[in-house]
């Protein structure tokens, strides 16, 4: 069974691949089907990593919103023909940043910052 910290490392890791393809912006995403799927594959790994978590670690971390990231993960992969691009795209713009920073702060107070 992996470690809470481990999956926290597998989100962060996941979301490093996702901001490394969303700097070429809004158009790449738009344009690119490749783009699309990359960015939606690593959406469902970040909300599997979160998924995964102790109860006792998302307890203490109320300032992630961890029902919403496994909430998108479950539509992800569930729900697949019915995705809107444009809730992945404002994801990958508005949340998935604050979330690697938030990731950092608690691997940073484990003492187990990357």
């Amino acid at each position: 069974m992996r470690r809470d910290l481990d999956r926290l490392r597998d989100a962060l890791e996941a979301i490093d691949r996702i901001q490394e393809h969303a700097t070429a912006g809004r158009t790449a995403f738009d344009n690119e089907p490749l783009v699309q799927v990359w960015m939606v594959h690593h959406l469902g790994i970040v909300g599997e990593a979160c998924r995964g978590l102790s109860a006792e670690l998302r307890d203490g971390h109320p300032e992630v919103p961890w029902s919403a990231i496994i909430g998108m993960r479950k539509i992800l992969v569930h729900d697949y023909f019915g995705l809107n691009l444009e809730e992945v795209w404002a994801a990958v713009e508005r949340d998935v940043p604050l979330l690697r920073r938030q990731i950092l702060d608690i691997l940073t107070a484990a003492g187990e910052a990357t």
